[in-house]
């Protein structure tokens, strides 16, 4: 194997493998409009990278009502089941630019890799986009009782590989990423919004000119 620093690398799905940013946006507003709050695209984005749960409650804090718990979780039902309607729209064509010819260049090098999602909808996306088989472990929201910023989902997806986390490099696209990435023990490469975390080891706008000889042993 070529003198590369990590042996496995863990990608964040959203916005990093695929952007399902609009169809969340889209999902959201639907749901603020109908219960009359107030909701816009700098709302949405603290919603990155936080589960369904936390998120719902970001967007209730408009709200000039209080909910039920039971409430509550029905917005949140009403949401993905919006959500999963758009995903299926999702093909290979949506996967983002300079994924592929990445992770085609870890494989060659015999990296093992890993999908870390907060997403509930990981596998449906994953199979959508015909990406189901590729990685060599997949954890999502079914599989974790807490969200980033807290590191179980990159932790679990270090245990799935067997790689010691010091050993891993996340992918991320959110600060609660990037922080649950540096909590879980891991060198972060940071992405879009978030490439300004000054704790990241890496950072860029985009995977686009990123290779995988970009990793090798200094």
């Amino acid at each position: 194997m070529a003198n590369l620093k990590y042996k496995s690398m863990i990608f964040d799905l959203d916005g990093v493998i695929v952007s399902t940013d609009e169809m969340h946006y889209a999902a959201w507003k639907m749901i603020a409009d109908e219960e009359n709050i107030y909701f816009d695209r700098e709302i949405n984005n603290r919603l990155r990278g936080v589960s369904r749960m936390e998120s719902l409650e970001i967007l209730l804090e408009r709200s000039s009502r209080q909910y039920t718990p039971e409430e509550k979780f029905r917005l949140a039902e009403r949401k993905n089941n919006y959500y999963k309607e758009l995903i299926k729209k999702l093909t290979s064509k949506d996967i983002m630019n300079g994924v592929m010819p990445l992770l085609s260049g870890l494989r060659d090098y015999g990296l093992l890799l890993a999908i870390a999602s907060s997403s509930k909808n990981c596998g449906t996306i994953l199979e959508c986009i015909g990406l189901h088989d590729y990685f060599d472990a997949v954890v999502d929201g079914n599989m974790i009782k807490n969200s980033k910023p807290d590191p179980e989902v990159f932790l679990l997806a270090a245990k799935e590989l067997g790689c010691p986390p010091a050993e891993c490099l996340v992918f991320e696209d959110s600060h609660a990423g990037v922080e649950a990435g540096i909590r879980a023990g891991m060198d972060v490469f940071a992405l879009g919004a978030a490439r300004d975390h000054s704790a990241a080891r890496y950072s860029s706008y985009s995977l686009e000119n990123v290779k995988a000889d970009a990793f090798m042993g200094e």
